[in-house]
């Protein structure tokens, strides 16, 4: 299989998908702006070919901020794309379509994965999707886009999860997911008075969550937000650490980008030593994968804004590059199998 990237700074679809002939699955990333007009067209130019789509940035070895960018996979590739709706209410009614696309393709656990592109409400999406998706051991990697639209097939949904089943019948794919934090001191705290539809959390330990995050972090109510970059919560998930993005202060709580329960138990987790860790990475991908055919990687925007302030985002998209065929989407969340995460990169490996 092959994996082709096109773009266009000022959202010229024509530019973007110059070069690209006889796609047989298609990754769309636009604008707010220009969207509805950018899935219009581009079912209009490959008419009948599977695709999904979001609002959000894009990148290879440059980052699209307001323009088009679109990712496709041709010669030696069999897939399907569609939607689950009513995500934030009942996505389990529409799991048939899954189901038969799954079937359709005939996924497997060496040579499938699953990309999918929410509008919200992931953690109720991610747990319908992967309860089809674990029972044959096929990987998820995905994330969430802006506006609270997506697309699939050539038309605009909201409160719906995109998926684009893809089947390499060239060679292995593997999920990764890259964590560039670690735990920060013994700190443990017990989350209580939260609001999971807003995912605020009110009190940690029994103590307003936002005095707490200040006394231990010396830092002023202004500056949390961008404390998080450096010092996001974590939940323990088996050997898993769940990155808790800070959002915004709500009085004496926090508001998060991702669910906090009653009860839960969270870490403090501090910056690490992130220029190693993607090397380490990219080393982990090389060793496994000795023929790339292409790497289609979720960037969190925190790790997108951190990574621009320590003039570093250049830097790491050349060295992802090396790789091969590199390209991905900057998300709001990144999905991992059944995980929701936040300041995090996922990616998948084509061989």
């Amino acid at each position: 299989m092959k994996q082709f990237y096109g773009m266009s700074q000022k959202g010229d679809l024509k530019e973007a998908v110059k070069g690209l002939k006889n796609p047989q699955m298609i990754l769309l990333m636009s604008n707010e702006g220009q969207f509805e007009a950018h899935v219009r067209k581009l079912e209009e130019l490959y008419p009948g070919v599977p695709s999904i789509g979001c609002i959000g940035m894009s990148y290879d070895t440059r980052v699209v901020e307001k323009g088009v960018g679109l990712v496709a996979f041709y010669d030696g590739v069999s897939a399907a794309a569609d939607v689950l709706e009513e995500v934030s209410v009942m996505p389990v009614k529409y799991i048939e379509r899954l189901q038969r696309d799954v079937e359709q393709v005939d996924a497997s656990r060496n040579d499938t994965i699953c990309l999918d592109f929410c509008s919200g409400n992931d953690a109720c999406a991610l747990t319908t999707v992967y309860s089809v998706l674990k029972r044959r051991g096929i990987s998820l990697v995905g994330g969430t886009g802006d506006a609270g639209k997506v697309s699939a097939n050539g038309r605009i949904y909201e409160d719906a999860v995109a998926y684009a089943l893809i089947k390499n019948l060239g060679g292995k794919v593997k999920a990764y997911k890259e964590n560039i934090y670690h735990k920060m001191g013994n700190y443990r705290f017990i989350a209580s008075k939260t609001n999971r539809a807003k995912y605020v959390i009110g009190e940690l330990n029994g103590k307003p969550a936002k005095q707490v995050y200040q006394s231990i972090l010396k830092v002023t109510e202004q500056e949390i937000t961008s404390q998080t970059f450096k010092n996001p919560f974590g939940r323990i998930d088996g050997d898993e650490t769940c990155i808790i993005s800070i959002k915004e202060v709500e009085g004496n709580a926090l508001a998060c980008f991702r669910q906090v329960n009653d009860s839960d138990v969270l870490i403090l987790l501090e910056l690490g030593d992130y220029k190693r860790i993607v090397k380490d990475t990219i080393q982990t991908i090389q060793r496994e994968f000795p023929k790339v055919s292409g790497v289609f990687s979720v960037n969190c925007l925190f790790r997108y804004l951190m990574f621009s302030e320590n003039h570093y985002m250049q830097e790491y998209l050349m060295d992802m590059g090396t790789l091969g065929n590199h390209a991905g989407l900057v998300g709001y969340g990144e999905h991992y199998n059944n995980r929701f995460v936040n300041q995090s990169m996922t990616c998948v490996v084509f061989e």
